[in-house]
């Protein structure tokens, strides 16, 4: 993995984290997956460890869990 993966689910405070990883990171460093629309992806993003979203997995595969909008079980619902 070379870049970032950042999982959202569309709330507020996932779009806020969004833009600051964004702004921290560049655009260019991250991929940007919402689970919200593409659910497709929740099951990746469980294979990487993301327990609640919004989370940010780095390109050595650690997982930031940042703040709480949903448990990843809240959005497979």
């Amino acid at each position: 993995m070379s870049k970032s993966v950042f999982y959202h689910a569309g709330c507020p405070v996932c779009v806020s984290a969004e833009q600051d990883v964004i702004d921290l990171i560049g655009q260019n460093n991250v991929q940007i997956i919402h689970l919200g629309e593409d659910k497709s992806k929740i099951n990746e993003a469980e294979k990487a460890g993301v327990k609640s979203v919004p989370a940010l997995v780095t390109p050595k595969g650690n997982v930031l869990h940042l703040n709480f909008g949903a448990s990843i079980q809240d959005l497979k619902g």
